[in-house]
């Protein structure tokens, strides 16, 4: 394995931090292990040229392509199911009967990786709006820091282990098997989410405020104090009454949270 120096160290986890969010100041052994053959391959002898290019700022791939090796979660459609048991009993009801007139809903899969979350909620929203007349747009918001991993989710290929969870009947209804063996999605599901790269970083300004967020195995990498100021920008663009989705592994800082609390992993703004 190439050396890092503890110097080098400090510098890549200063510069990941201030610009992403990401803690990785105790993570010295894993950033080693799983950057080393990719960078002897390109040719480096150590980590020193390596942090002088990410903290340029001036190659953001390298820097993106680094960040997914280093926060790789493995993923799958429904995963953490009982979130969307709540969306489909209990906000899904809410939002109808609210958005009546208007019939337009704002959901945003925040971190959305490879496409999972956000084609999974399109399957739940296409099934319960089926019966409630035409006009609904029910389009989601998915974005995410790495060009790349948004480039895979628009174009999906996903193993068949990948939706071992959904209803035979959805993978029958919501998936082609392609010549490779792998899957993607219909084009029904694939138009209803609109990819966007956004770090989550940075000040939150889109068009309309959100009746439901969904931030997952995220904010796992953040420290709390990332972690509170992020939950508050997510606040401001919640509309009142509207839910914010986390990890099952996350937590939120009682006294600062400024969601109220409803179950495991989820919040709403009251």
């Amino acid at each position: 394995m190439l050396n890092l120096s503890e110097s080098d160290f400090q510098r890549l986890y200063t510069y990941i931090q201030k610009n992403y969010g990401i803690d990785l100041s105790k993570k010295k052994q894993l950033i080693v292990s799983r950057l080393s053959n990719s960078l002897a391959a390109e040719g480096h002898t150590d980590f020193s040229s390596y942090v002088n290019e990410i903290v340029s700022g001036k190659n953001k791939e390298a820097t993106t392509a680094m960040l997914n090796k280093l926060t790789t979660n493995y993923t799958y459609f429904l995963r953490e199911e009982e979130h969307f048991e709540f969306m489909e009993k209990t906000v899904l009801p809410a939002l109808a009967r609210k958005h009546q007139r208007d019939r337009v809903l704002s959901i945003w899969s925040a971190a959305c990786s490879s496409g999972e979350e956000p084609y999974t909620i399109s399957m739940y929203l296409k099934e319960f709006f089926a019966n409630k007349g035409e006009g609904w747009d029910t389009r989601i918001l998915a974005t995410d820091i790495s060009q790349k991993i948004l480039a895979s989710a628009q174009n999906p290929s996903y193993e068949e282990e990948a939706l071992s969870r959904l209803p035979a009947t959805w993978r029958r209804k919501y998936f082609t098997k392609k010549s490779d063996g792998y899957y993607t999605v219909t084009p029904e599901i694939r138009n209803n989410v609109i990819f966007k790269p956004f770090n989550l970083m940075d000040p939150i300004h889109f068009r309309r405020p959100f009746d439901l967020i969904f931030c997952r195995n995220v904010m796992i990498y953040f420290d709390q104090a990332t972690k509170d100021a992020l939950v508050r920008r997510f606040y401001d663009v919640t509309v009142p009454g509207g839910y914010l989705f986390i990890g099952h592994s996350e937590g939120l800082t009682k006294a600062v949270c400024p969601y109220k609390y409803l179950m495991p992993a989820i919040y709403q703004k009251v």
